[in-house]
């Protein structure tokens, strides 16, 4: 007995539209993205006494968006589950490590004026220590689906925040979402396996930054994650990425 094909991907347009309908009074739009919904049996359509028309998630409609929920969901949970581990690696390695800052990044502007870019990476750490110099910033950005990576490397301005805050740049990646030569030469990349090791593909060229004094006022108004590993010793042996076994690549730092 054969089992039946998993539906295809809805486009995102699609279902931001379903989930729209689903939250509102229904009223029509007229447009293309409805029109495929329609056709596909997603949406159905209704009119009330007077004659006005309203569109529905049909079963098929709700199906649907309970699917990309749950696909969505877990997405999310591989994301929050890889910042996390991330995350303890540089506790591992002696780091304060941070999640979810928002840091204030300066840019060149076309004036040449400095102009302001909020930056959110998914891990930020600092090496503590009393020589500025040592500091060592580190950004992190998670990435466990193709799409947001190749939506992040089509904002460069995410990146040079990224960036103009650390004196290295990683981008981790899961397994299997993208070759590492797609991402550029400026970040060091690490791949994350189904197995939970994490394997050096690229390292990260070294960036002469000091942290700004905008930087150093959002650290000091957050909190660093709280140190769970006083017990863990994490992977023993093998080349490092602050803790991390580094599986079929060399690494010095």
């Amino acid at each position: 007995m054969f089992a039946a094909p998993a539906a295809p991907p809805l486009p995102v347009a699609h279902r931001l539209r379903l989930r729209a309908v689903w939250r509102s009074a229904g009223w029509p739009s007229r447009d293309g993205v409805e029109a495929e919904l329609l056709a596909s049996g997603l949406l159905e359509q209704s009119w009330d006494d007077a004659g006005r028309a309203a569109v529905r998630l049909g079963a098929a409609g709700v199906a649907a968006l309970a699917r990309c929920t749950q696909q969505h969901r877990a997405a999310r949970d591989g994301h929050e589950a890889l910042v996390d581990a991330v995350a303890r690696t540089m506790q591992r390695a002696g780091r304060l490590a941070w999640r979810g800052l928002a840091l204030r990044a300066p840019l060149p502007g076309d004036d040449g004026a400095t102009r302001w870019v909020v930056a959110m990476p998914d891990v930020f750490s600092i090496r503590p220590s009393p020589l500025e110099d040592r500091i060592e910033p580190i950004v992190h950005e998670i990435k466990v689906r193709r799409a947001d990576l190749l939506a992040d490397l089509r904002r460069p301005d995410k990146g040079a925040a990224y960036r103009a805050l650390s004196a290295q740049c990683w981008y981790v990646l899961r397994e299997g979402i993208a070759d590492p030569d797609e991402v550029p030469t400026a970040y060091g990349v690490l791949v994350a396996s189904a197995g939970g090791a994490l394997m050096l593909a690229r390292s990260a060229p070294p960036l002469p930054r000091r942290l700004a004094i905008a930087t150093w006022l959002a650290l000091a108004r957050a909190t660093p994650l709280p140190n769970t590993l006083d017990d863990d010793q994490g992977v023993l042996g093998g080349a490092a990425h602050g803790g991390w076994a580094l599986v079929g690549a060399g690494a010095s730092r």
